[in-house]
């Protein structure tokens, strides 16, 4: 946030960045926008659709108020709930194999002339099983620099976050739209190929593997999920990747990333109440602690203590 306030301003776009720590700071989402929207005079507040439906009924909820909200939809997915709710209507089940071939379809990525998906089959996630061999060569990872924006960002979370779970000491996330197309090329060029087969696989000593590392910048706006998609794609038209590993990534983000989504707004709030597995009892202490013998969840904690 605080890089794209920088990067705003010095493309000439008058922007208010509320801190964290700013004193006037009234700490909530609605209530801050609209303090800033009547302190600079504005007829309205425009906002993408959030990632929660509670925050999306609060602010439905101001359409018309003394200073109206106006909506629009999030183009950092390929669907819309509304596209989702379409697809999901008259269908007995809402199974993900279905909606993932649709998106195929209606994208047109890795499906070839005539139609038909490359490769000859839709799902190549029978390949995509493998355990790491005894030895093999993982890539180094790319660093990313701490300028003292982010510096700065880490200061105030370890000053106002210190019993959050996790730890910022080695902090080297893509926090600009330059680093996220680092990124993004570093998991094509040195990742993308072994992705597929090694994509379930887990180890004691590397907690990425093979794996791209740039969800968070999907999800936050610095990548788009089809310039994502298309770089793949057009790694495996290349020949730099083969195609379980290819459709593999492409069905992560154009499959269930979309499928998930669609399924809790179209869902939603009953969704949040359900309970499928008619689950009773209460979670263990180590799902908490990390406590447990289980090598999973027992090296996680010995290296993030």
């Amino acid at each position: 946030m605080r890089h794209f306030a920088q990067q705003l301003r010095e493309a000439g776009w008058q922007v208010h960045h509320s801190a964290l720590d700013d004193p006037d700071n009234t700490h909530s989402l609605i209530n801050e926008a609209e303090r800033l929207a009547l302190a600079y005079h504005c007829d309205h507040v425009l906002v993408v659709r959030p990632g929660e439906w509670r925050l999306w009924e609060a602010m439905q909820a101001r359409a018309n108020g003394a200073i109206p909200w106006q909506l629009v939809e999030d183009d950092r997915f390929f669907t819309t709930p509304d596209d989702f709710g379409q697809w999901a209507q008259g269908r007995k089940q809402l199974r993900l194999e279905y909606f993932y071939r649709e998106q195929r379809k209606r994208s047109g990525l890795l499906m070839d002339a005539d139609k038909k998906p490359a490769g000859g089959q839709w799902n190549f996630d029978h390949d995509n099983r493998e355990p790491l061999p005894d030895t093999f060569a993982l890539p180094q990872q790319r660093q990313h620099e701490i300028d003292d924006i982010t510096q700065e960002a880490l200061n105030l979370a370890a000053r106002h976050f210190p019993e959050h779970i996790g730890c910022i000491d080695h902090f080297n996330w893509p926090v600009t739209r330059q680093q996220a197309l680092t990124e993004l090329d570093d998991f094509i060029a040195y990742r993308l190929s072994d992705f597929g087969r090694y994509q379930d696989a887990i180890s004691d000593s590397e907690p990425y593997l093979f794996h791209s590392r740039i969800s968070v910048a999907l999800n936050i706006g610095l990548l788009s999920p089809r310039e994502v998609c298309h770089a793949v794609e057009q790694a495996y038209l290349e020949g730099q990747a083969p195609i379980n590993a290819a459709e593999g990534f492409i069905r992560q983000v154009l499959g269930w990333r979309e499928y998930v989504r669609g399924l809790y707004w179209t869902q939603m709030p009953e969704y949040k109440t359900r309970n499928g597995l008619g689950f009773q009892r209460e979670l263990p202490a180590f799902f908490w602690d990390g406590k447990t013998d289980m090598r999973c969840l027992k090296r996680n904690r010995d290296d993030h203590r």
